[in-house]
């Protein structure tokens, strides 16, 4: 049985619509809870998959937050593997920053439905290409990344460049949140830091606005997840090849052997 490994870095933050999926297709789930465990120090080395959830901590702060460290080890390690990995906000920003791009705070915050416009490539993209140009998509950060230099740019929002790519074949960042489903959001609005970050936004942002937003767009966003996580599980299924860091460019970009 194929085995995927996942990184939890918070409690409300989990794999949402990607739960059932993996599941479905045979694949075995084993989590690490890093806000529960923060000195566990997992391998990569039995797993065919690994999924990076998000967090609200950056990877500026790995300092403060020493797993963090171990989390993009580790992405290196399954980069050399080449195996499916999914990066998904504060996933997609460790993975950018693996490959050798900046993750930053920004000025503006994307918190709720946001749309998203796909690149050229990324309308082609094997596991996006059911998007249209343009699709309504759920958001909660803080942090920009800029897309690295080996991959290929999949999609943006008018605030942020930085939310999906594609690195080689099998490892993909999505700064947005499609895994999510009605439960988790109400679980993100419930949160005591998110209802803060809400409240001290000058009316930018509005639960009573994201909620009524919720219902009207949350069941493409899970037609929308169903299909693209079925897709991105297909990737389990090619060949993999080995790989190593190159050393001509800081030990970032992976190279194939």
């Amino acid at each position: 049985m194929r085995k995927v490994l996942v990184f939890q870095h918070v409690a409300h933050k989990i794999l949402g619509t990607l739960n059932p999926t993996l599941k479905d297709h045979g694949l075995r789930i084993r989590y690490v809870n890093f806000e529960r465990n923060p000195e566990e120090a997992p391998t990569i080395e039995k797993y065919n998959g690994l999924i990076v959830l998000g967090g609200h901590m950056g990877v500026y702060e790995a300092e403060k937050y020493k797993h963090i460290k171990v989390e993009m080890q580790l992405i290196e390690e399954a980069l050399k593997k080449n195996i499916p990995i999914l990066g998904i906000c504060l996933g997609a920003q460790m993975l950018a920053n693996v490959l050798g791009a900046e993750v930053r705070q920004s000025t503006e915050k994307e918190i709720g439905w946001y749309d998203i416009n796909l690149t050229e490539q990324g309308l082609k993209d094997p596991v996006l290409s059911h998007f249209q140009p343009t699709e309504k998509i759920f958001q909660l950060h803080g942090d920009t990344f800029d897309i690295p230099k080996t991959a290929v740019h999949l999609a943006s929002s008018e605030i942020f460049p930085g939310q999906a790519f594609r690195y080689d074949e099998k490892v993909y960042g999505l700064q947005f949140h499609l895994e999510v489903d009605q439960a988790m959001i109400r679980r993100w609005l419930d949160n005591k830091k998110n209802q803060h970050e809400i409240a001290n936004s000058n009316g930018k942002f509005s639960i009573d606005q994201i909620r009524l937003e919720t219902e009207q767009y949350i069941s493409h966003s899970l037609d929308l997840s169903r299909q693209t996580f079925a897709k991105f599980i297909e990737l389990f299924a090619l060949r993999e090849r080995p790989m190593l860091l190159g050393s001509d460019d800081g030990g970032k970009a992976p190279k194939h052997t």
